[in-house]
């Protein structure tokens, strides 16, 4: 298993910062910005010894759970869990790997459908058990109970009142 490093739970440690924060709310920003570039670090820690970026995984990831059917390009750029400026490029790339494959719909030639290959599907495969053991390392100090009231008040903080709902 991966060993997971730790980091100083102290945001005003981990930067330096010797005067206190604004606000309550900037420190919890900035704590959780801090928090997902470190555990993205360590994810794409793993995505880059197997040859591949963040992106490149998460389109993966979405593409088989389309299916066989696929998805158009545009649908999958609005899944992305963190929006890549160009969607189209990291598919060229994923398709001269043997990942994708990507064709015009006969119906409505601007339409571009990708799906998911078998090498695609296979990386997957390999990644699979890796990345569920690097996100249970990653959390492990936590208790259940916690994990999930975590991830009740991340939900909350996303639902903020007033705006359309995101997926």
């Amino acid at each position: 298993m991966r060993e997971v490093r730790t980091f100083s739970a102290d945001i005003r440690n981990a930067i330096k910062q010797a005067k206190p924060f604004a606000s309550l709310e900037h420190e919890l920003y900035l704590t959780l910005q801090r928090l997902a570039g470190e555990l993205g670090a360590e994810l794409g820690e793993l995505f880059r010894a197997a040859g591949l970026s963040g992106p490149q995984y998460n389109i993966l990831r979405i593409l088989r759970g389309a299916g066989a059917a696929g998805l158009p390009c545009s649908e999958v750029a609005e899944r992305l869990v963190t929006k890549a400026p160009d969607v189209t490029r990291l598919l060229d790339r994923m398709e001269k790997r043997g990942w994708v494959t990507r064709c015009r719909h006969a119906g409505d030639r601007r339409v571009v459908t990708a799906r998911i290959t078998a090498a695609g599907l296979s990386l997957l495969a390999a990644l699979d058990a890796p990345v569920a053991a690097l996100h249970e390392a990653q959390f492990a100090h936590l208790t259940p109970e916690q994990r999930g009231g975590l991830l009740e008040l991340l939900r909350a903080a996303r639902a903020r009142p007033g705006e359309t709902s995101q997926p």
